[in-house]
């Protein structure tokens, strides 16, 4: 079931978004070579408790931290270690939940280590122009599948691919709702959009193929089977009146 955020919702969402978008800004410069993913995590967690929020992830599902921390092959759910150092040439998504006021905002972002191959570089860049070609497509009573097809002709000439078993979700109250967002073309996204709709837009991008594997030994970490680098951008979108409101920006 798809639920429609009144007002009353609207207002606490954007507040929400908008703290998950500060607490990316307030990270940023901390993200360095010679940082611990761990060092990361601790600092976004005090930043988020000092807000009066609380992070999201930690202990959903027995998750053990309060944000996810995913490098190079790492497709998502990295776990944050102090073991884990950012060396010159990594690229590193992110990922930030918190829960304002009873509401989530769910927001993530590349950072680039040092300096980074060109090919990094580039997939980095047009993962994130993928998710910007998603959200424009969003507008009330068009179908769903219109986002990921606008990710798919968008990406898909580089060479790249879109990770299938993960995708974007419903938002509000609830960290996941309906409905599951899909980044490529496909009719199981024959959903018509309408006003008050709220979820997140969150392409993953592969270098190489498509197919992922989850540690046995964490049962999170999410890499790309073939080891090719990966990009994620993520933001939390409102369907409005006359198109669409990114939440998760300052």
């Amino acid at each position: 079931m798809i639920r429609l955020k009144n007002r009353a919702e609207i207002i606490k969402m954007r507040s929400a978004g908008k703290l998950a978008a500060e607490v990316l800004d307030y990270i940023a410069p901390f993200v360095n070579e010679g940082e611990t993913t761990e060092r990361i995590n601790a600092l976004c967690h005090e930043f988020i408790i000092k807000s009066g929020a609380i992070p999201a992830p930690l202990n959903y599902h027995g998750y053990p931290k309060s944000v996810c921390t995913s490098v190079n092959e790492v497709v998502c759910h990295g776990i944050p270690s102090s073991s884990q150092v950012l060396k010159d040439g990594d690229i590193l998504n992110i990922d930030i939940t918190v829960i304002l006021d009873g509401y989530f905002g769910d927001t993530s972002r590349m950072f680039m280590i040092g300096n980074v191959s060109d090919n990094a570089r580039l997939l980095s860049e047009r993962t994130e122009n993928a998710m910007y070609r998603g959200i424009e497509a969003v507008k009330p009573n068009i179908y769903l599948y219109e986002v990921g097809k606008a990710i798919e002709k968008y990406i898909t000439k580089f060479g790249y691919s879109i990770v299938r078993e993960y995708g974007g979700h419903g938002i509000g109250s609830e960290f996941h709702e309906d409905p599951h967002v899909y980044h490529f073309y496909t009719t199981l996204n024959k959903i018509r959009l309408k006003p008050g709709m709220c979820f997140t837009i969150e392409p993953m991008i592969n270098e190489g193929g498509y197919e992922v594997i989850t540690s046995k030994s964490d049962g999170w970490t999410v890499t790309t089977k073939d080891r090719s680098l990966s990009a994620q951008f993520e933001h939390t979108i409102l369907v409005t009146e006359h198109g669409s409101e990114i939440l998760t920006k300052i």
